[in-house]
């Protein structure tokens, strides 16, 4: 008895391999190349989240306030941004100009909505770094109030997490306010960017 269940196992793993490939190859029968091209083309072309970024091309002034002290006002200055749309209306650039901590500051922005992932998707560099801070999230049913979360290395290790809240209140008007977390710590607003189309 013993005997003919040890047969049965090994002839059963000997069959695993070919079995797996098997399967492997039906399935790959299944992939129709045009239709899987058919479907990244449609998942490549811009939609509604695209035309809400086209109507944001254009010069603005922004009112940044930059909270360094949650207990003390915030610092204020001014600054001018452009946004245009690149690779055929699917990304939205921001290039902004202005001061941080009361330094010169500039900063490069590409906002995206991943028609894959259904998110949308912020990268963001500038000279007061040497790297680029992603963010992902959601919007409103509407579209309007984008919500992101990521985290950044900070100096002496570890992270801080930021929530960020990009409300596009019509074409002429915009507001972005982040908060951040230090190492586990109270969620703080950080800073708040008004932007008012010139």
């Amino acid at each position: 008895m013993r005997i003919m269940q040890f047969t049965l196992i090994t002839v059963c793993v000997a069959l695993l391999p070919f079995l797996a490939s098997a399967t492997d190859k039906k399935e790959m029968q299944h992939t129709d190349p045009q239709a899987m091209m058919e479907q990244y083309l449609k998942l490549a072309t811009p939609g509604e989240p695209h035309k809400l970024f086209a109507s944001l091309e254009g010069s603005w002034a922004a009112k940044t306030k930059e909270w360094i002290d949650p207990d003390k006002p915030p610092v204020e200055s001014t600054g001018s941004a452009e946004m245009k749309m690149l690779l055929g209306g699917r990304f939205l650039q921001q290039e902004y100009n202005g001061q941080m901590h009361g330094q010169p500051y500039t900063g490069i922005g590409i906002n995206a909505y991943d028609n894959i992932l259904k998110r949308y998707v912020s990268t963001w560099m500038d000279t007061m770094s040497t790297g680029i801070f992603t963010m992902e999230g959601t919007a409103s049913i509407d579209g309007k109030t984008i919500t992101l979360k990521g985290k950044h290395a900070e100096p002496g290790g570890g992270f801080m997490t930021h929530r960020a809240v990009w409300k596009i209140i019509n074409n002429d008007r915009q507001k972005f306010v982040m908060y951040g977390t230090h190492h586990g710590g109270e969620e703080m607003k950080m800073l708040e960017i008004t932007y008012t189309r010139m």
